[in-house]
């Protein structure tokens, strides 16, 4: 059996050419912002990821095909859609059987890039371990798709919604690279930096780039997570963050907020306290993701010496 896959024009003569592509998700359209602002950003994404070099490939499953790469009447209309499903790898496969149309998560965004055969995937934060999960087991299936799918995500760490700390002791226990650009100490999301010492740090896309090799080379399964800090202009101080974040999870506690119900709610209160702060600095490291990502694109696409 095929799976029902195209590419847009654009991702199948980059393809063609060898050029470097980079994979993008969809549910920061779809689940992430307003239309028409989320239309208007995943355009300044893609053409952020243009202007560095590489070719983006924004991905969702449209009525029961997934499409690596929009057009931009595909994009426009996936922006204003209501209903759509929020896929992951539990449910990726039955959105796709039932001719659904789905926006992608991290995990599933993942699946679908090394299916295309893309080797690197840009992203806001990956979903971890959250607060309370010893006893709601609540862990983002981001987590173990890292550890057994062959790409390399560029995020601004783990969201800070997440007990971050548990999040990369299972980072650490599925054998996930966790490297952090630049600096040792590992980003906070809306923050630059966090007390939590980062497990690795490189400093070059090149760098990045031999790391994903050789971990191919050596057949080591799974992907690499790089940890890549908010412009510090563009940074909520973990100071002023933490008491917000600290507030909004309690209110959702207060309304018995639970389950799938969870980070978008916080999302959501985290804009209201913030005064919509959160959601600036959230499209600002998204598209520094976008950049780094396309560098280390460029990087993979380019023979080593």
């Amino acid at each position: 059996m095929s799976i029902p896959l195209t590419f847009s024009a654009e991702v199948a003569e980059a393809r063609a050419q060898g050029r470097a592509i980079v994979a993008l998700e969809s549910t920061i359209i779809t689940h992430g912002m307003p239309y028409p602002q989320n239309e208007q950003v995943a355009q300044q994404v893609e053409a952020d990821v243009r202007a560095a070099g590489a070719v983006p490939a924004t991905i969702a499953v449209i009525d029961g095909v997934l499409h690596i790469g929009l057009d931009a009447t595909q994009l426009s209309t996936l922006a204003q859609a209501k209903g759509v499903a929020k896929l992951s790898r539990a449910d990726m496969a039955v959105c796709i059987a039932t001719g659904g149309t789905g926006a992608t998560t991290v995990a599933a965004t993942m699946i679908a890039a090394e299916l295309a055969g893309i080797s690197v995937f840009a992203t806001g934060g990956i979903g971890g371990v959250h607060k309370g999960a010893e006893n709601s087991f609540d862990i983002s299936a981001d987590l173990m798709e890292l550890a057994q799918t062959p790409v390399t995500v560029v995020a601004a760490g783990a969201k800070a919604i997440l007990d971050v700390a548990k999040t990369l002791e299972v980072l650490e226990t599925q054998g996930v690279p966790v490297i952090t650009v630049g600096q040792d100490s590992f980003p906070a999301f809306w923050s630059a930096s966090s007390p939590l010492k980062s497990p690795l740090r490189l400093d070059s896309a090149a760098q990045i780039a031999a790391a994903h090799r050789t971990r191919v080379a050596m057949g080591l399964p799974g992907g690499q997570l790089i940890a890549n800090p908010i412009p510090k202009a563009d940074e909520i101080p973990a100071a002023d963050l933490n008491p917000i974040i600290a507030r909004a999870q309690a209110d959702a506690e207060a309304h018995g907020i639970t389950g799938k119900g969870v980070t978008p709610y916080l999302l959501q209160r985290i804009f209201e306290l913030t005064e919509g702060r959160s959601l600036t600095a959230n499209i600002a490291l998204v598209r520094n993701n976008a950049r780094l990502a396309a560098e280390i694109a460029i990087a993979l696409a380019t023979k080593p010496a």
